[in-house]
């Protein structure tokens, strides 16, 4: 199979055969996890960089009392923060949403890519900024949309995720989502979000079932959340990915 983070970084340049050995060769050190396992937790040591192979994971913080702020979620091909190495401890978890595969990349062998090959460098700064790009987004997101333009705008980033990587069908994707876990997303009660996806139901914008988000009407659901795809910048080197995209809608 192929390692998901090439498919991903070929959305932005074509690497040569000795940059995908390499990337291959700094992946091995796999490991399954469970479904709601913790990948690595806040306050362990980092260790090395984190890179999601199989399933679907998260970023979260938890306050004092109890209550989690999800703040990210990975697909395949994610890299869990390319420069995390650098520190000695998290300052925040990763979980596992559904039983997942993640191998960890050493300090060494990150620094050995980004010293040895330029293009495939560039390739990853350019995730790191689509992971940033991402991240203010979220921010927008939680404060400036409402309910149903915050789940709405999830729904259409994560479709185009997993398509960038060839892991939708047609406008379904995978979405392992409880109601809580959503609400814990968006900033919303449990309550809330229940009424916002039936909202998007009666619209006949979504199907959510069995774990699997389809979009009815894509184009009227990236109205509805002012939803453009200019911020995950795949429109480089990837063409089967806008391939895709054109067929889909």
């Amino acid at each position: 199979m192929t390692n998901p983070l090439l498919r991903k970084l070929a959305n932005f340049t074509k690497l040569s055969e000795e940059e995908s050995n390499a990337v291959n060769a700094c992946s091995n050190d796999v490991r399954e996890f469970a479904a709601r396992e913790d990948v690595i937790s806040q306050g362990d040591r980092t260790g090395g960089v984190k890179l999601l192979l199989e399933g679907f994971a998260c970023r979260y913080k938890v306050l004092e009392d109890g209550r989690r702020q999800i703040v990210a979620y990975f697909v395949p091909g994610d890299l869990c923060d390319l420069r995390v190495f650098i520190l000695k401890r998290m300052d925040h978890s990763i979980g596992a949403v559904v039983a997942s595969k993640v191998a960890t990349i050493s300090p060494e062998n990150i620094l050995g890519l980004t010293n040895n090959y330029p293009a495939l460098t560039r390739a990853l700064w350019w995730s790191t900024l689509v992971e940033e790009a991402i991240a203010r987004e979220w921010l927008v997101n939680v404060g400036q949309r409402n309910a149903l333009e915050r789940m709405a705008h999830l729904f259409c980033e994560l479709l185009y995720r997993f398509r960038a990587v060839g892991l939708n069908q047609g406008n379904s994707c995978t979405l392992p989502l409880t109601q809580l876990e959503l609400a814990e997303t968006l900033g919303l009660s449990s309550v809330h979000v229940n009424r916002t996806l039936q909202a998007l139901r009666r619209q006949k914008l979504i199907t959510l079932e069995g774990g699997t988000l389809t979009i009815q009407d894509l184009d009227a659901l990236k109205e509805v959340s002012f939803f453009n795809p200019d911020y995950l910048h795949l429109d480089y080197g990837n063409e089967n990915s806008r391939d895709n995209e054109r067929e889909a809608n």
